[in-house]
């Protein structure tokens, strides 16, 4: 994830082979819909912590449960240890956060598995970074190595190859891979990482978290879909290959179940509320939900999702933007939908990486985006939309509205 800019002081407040080729073009995943399975297995890796170092990391993991075509199997959370206090890099430099503490997100896991009625498991990853690509992190406690053994386990037991996303520093993945290269080639049906900078020529944040992992994962031989978070100049900058894109505001919280409204107020307004579960009963004031409701916020997560459940960005026939499940989608509408273009990735030791598109396919492929400004708008409109969309039905008692 990366820092963001605006009234919010956040971490990003300072992330067959012809139909295989065809996958890979329309974003990797094969069509599914809410009608028609199957649903996509996937383990979420995510900087996720408690409170927030930033919110929009809560947000984007509504999608995980509420997508219908997803079917989530776990949530490592992966952790960096100088980031759990405050933290001041000494020139003052683009990766300090002075905000802290905080440690690994379980409780925004267990809130949303209340609301939706869900048991998705969770576990923490090692905080430290790698001490080289082929480090295994054995001799970490055994608290972080639940986060390994929760990947590798959930892989073990399922049936089908897994979509593996990867919102953070990517350590949980390049251990796992260290520790049972084989099982990860068998059971990783596509990586999904959101990290880097294309061109090269900026240090991005998720590298920089732990460089080591970044690496081993992009040298690896694992089916890569990378979703770059900046340009060669900035993580704020709509480039072709990266995923940035701004909301203007956040007024998408008025329109969502009540049970969402509560979890998305608790993050964003940092609540310290022990009383966690009780706290997704009780609804936001309404000054809450005024200021929340003015935030801009800056986004790098929607087309991962958006590809990873298969759904397509259309403009319909009217000029209004969605985000659909390609069985919604009409003949009059406009796909919009950016892709994944095969391609051979040369990673440095670094971090930076070189890439080269191909007309041919690829273990690899980048996110290409032909007109980022477009995109911005379509999505600044189908994004709320589609958050408005979610159902929500709380299997337990709680307070007026529960049931939506």
């Amino acid at each position: 994830m990366e820092r963001k800019r605006g009234p919010r002081l956040t971490r990003r407040g300072f992330l067959g082979t012809a139909a295989l080729a065809a996958s890979v073009r329309a974003g990797g995943a094969p069509p599914v819909s809410p009608e028609r399975g199957p649903r996509v297995p996937v383990v979420d890796i995510t900087d996720l912590y408690h409170p927030p170092q930033d919110p929009g990391d809560n947000l984007d993991l509504v999608a995980a449960y509420a997508l219908p075509e997803v079917d989530l199997r776990a949530v490592v959370l992966d952790v960096t240890q100088r980031y759990r206090r405050p933290y001041q890099v000494p020139d003052g430099g683009l990766y300090s956060d002075p905000l802290g503490g905080r440690d690994p997100g379980f409780i925004p896991v267990w809130q949303l598995n209340w609301i939706f009625g869900r048991q998705v498991p969770c576990a923490a990853a090692p905080f430290e970074p790698m001490r080289g690509p082929e480090d295994r992190m054995e001799d970490a406690p055994p608290f972080q190595q639940a986060g390994i053994s929760l990947l590798l386990d959930t892989l073990r037991q399922s049936p089908e190859p897994v979509e593996i996303v990867s919102f953070g520093s990517a350590r949980p993945l390049a251990v796992a891979l260290n520790r049972e290269p084989e099982l990860l080639r068998e059971k990783t049906r596509r990586v999904r990482l959101c990290a880097g900078a294309a061109p090269a020529g900026y240090l991005e944040w998720n590298v920089q978290l732990d460089v080591h992992a970044f690496v081993r994962v992009l040298q690896s031989d694992l089916p890569l879909a990378l979703y770059p978070c900046a340009t060669e100049r900035d993580v704020f900058v709509l480039g072709p290959h990266n995923t940035y894109w701004l909301l203007p505001d956040l007024s998408l919280i008025r329109r969502v179940a009540p049970q969402l409204r509560r979890y998305i107020a608790y993050a964003f307004e940092r609540s310290s509320r022990v009383d966690f579960l009780a706290a997704m009963e009780d609804d936001p004031s309404g000054e809450a939900v005024d200021r929340i409701a003015a935030l801009p916020h800056n986004v790098w997560e929607t087309d991962v999702w958006m590809h990873t459940a298969g759904r397509r960005l259309v403009r319909r026939a009217g000029g209004e933007h969605r985000i659909l499940p390609p069985a919604s989608v009409l003949a009059t509408d406009t796909d919009l939908t950016p892709e994944i273009r095969p391609c051979r990735i040369d990673v440095r030791p670094d971090g930076h990486f070189d890439f080269a598109l191909s007309d041919r396919p690829e273990r690899a492929g980048i996110f290409h985006r032909p007109d980022p400004p477009a995109h911005q708008r379509a999505l600044i409109e189908a994004l709320p939309e589609l958050y408005a969309s979610f159902s929500v039905n709380t299997p337990h008692a709680g307070a007026k509205g529960e049931h939506s």
